[in-house]
């Protein structure tokens, strides 16, 4: 079994994408934010804090490569 160690800039991706990840799930939770108004379903902050992320990895247009380095960081999620 092969290791893979991560770049800083990948572990940037990695965390960025779990963070939009997470804002999205928030987004559908079924009792929502306490104002009755959901907020928007991705931030456009979040949305391109992991765009810029995914660019500086070098991972932008290569999803299988991402995935791969995803299932490294946190394997089983």
């Amino acid at each position: 079994m092969q290791t893979t160690v991560l770049t800083d800039r990948e572990r940037t991706a990695v965390q960025a994408y779990l963070r939009l990840l997470h804002t999205v799930r928030a987004a559908f939770d079924v009792d929502g934010p306490p104002s009755g108004r959901r907020p928007p379903v991705v931030p456009p902050a979040v949305l391109a804090e992991a765009e810029r992320a995914l660019a500086d990895a070098g991972l932008t247009g290569n999803e299988e490569e991402f995935f791969r380095l995803l299932q490294v960081c946190c394997p089983g999620g």
